[in-house]
């Protein structure tokens, strides 16, 4: 038996403490990817009381970019949690986090509860579904991990390290999203850019298995919620205080001002 109570407290614990973080899931009997959901699962009941309800998911690893980085091989997913939410704008302290990482994401938010049962969501299916997209950055906290040791059960278990979302404006009429570009300033300088096929091929793929992921335990995506799709490109991890802007084309800008 996993001790899924005490491992979220030890996540609690460290996170308080601001503690690098370390590979714990096979010294702890964490064996698999459902061991490591339960844990999670645990862990962000935890965070309620302090950051508020959940408002949506976090899909990491879900552009070849990324996989690689990281060195796993498929998509993993996170809660979002409601203090967490933050829009176009928003100031943020490199000290309010272990390491503050930055991903640039298209986010979406649901137009419907998606009904529980039936077939294989697929991205056209789940297209219907959806009421918005919007340039998102994703905030990650990998509290100074050593990605040579990084090991996908511990990061799960670690709500896969979301530390919170920052969104622009919904966009109702939207582009085709494979295609859409997406472009990374700092400082008012282009530095990077991806694509909306970066993620899984579409954005919409990344949510269908997120929609599928959730069906096996018999759970659903709801109206209203946000699901961050994955980062287009690498992570970016600020040191000093710095504007950064991601613009989707055809869709809007999301602005962040880090302050160190």
């Amino acid at each position: 038996m996993i001790d899924t109570d005490g491992l979220a407290n030890r996540l609690i614990d460290e996170h308080d403490r601001n503690e690098q973080f370390r590979p714990f899931a096979a010294a702890n009997g964490i064996a698999s990817l459902e061991d490591s959901y339960a844990v999670q699962e645990r862990y962000v009941s935890l965070l309620k009381p302090r950051c508020g309800a959940a408002v949506g998911y976090k899909i990491g690893l879900t552009s070849q970019r990324m996989q690689t980085m990281c060195g796993i091989p498929h998509p993993i997913a996170g809660v979002v949690l409601a203090d967490r939410l933050h829009h176009s704008g928003a100031r943020l302290a490199i000290a309010d986090y272990g390491r503050m990482g930055l991903e640039f994401e298209i986010a979406v938010r649901m137009a419907s509860d998606l009904p529980v049962g039936g077939p294989a969501w697929t991205q056209e299916s789940i297209a219907e579904h959806v009421a918005g997209v919007c340039a998102a950055i994703e905030i990650v906290d990998d509290r100074a991990a050593d990605y040579a040791e990084l090991d996908v059960l511990s990061l799960v278990a670690d709500n896969s390290w979301n530390g919170g979302v920052i969104l622009s404006t919904f966009c109702s009429d939207w582009p085709a999203l494979d295609a859409v570009s997406g472009t990374i300033s700092h400082n008012g300088t282009e530095i990077d850019r991806g694509y909306g096929r970066d993620a899984l091929g579409h954005p919409f793929a990344p949510l269908a298995w997120l929609a599928n992921a959730l069906a096996v335990k018999g759970q659903s995506l709801k109206s209203g919620e946000i699901v961050m799709t994955g980062s287009l490109v690498t992570t970016r991890f600020p040191t000093e205080s710095e504007t950064y802007r991601f613009e989707l084309e055809g869709i809007g800008a999301v602005e962040l001002n880090v302050t160190a």
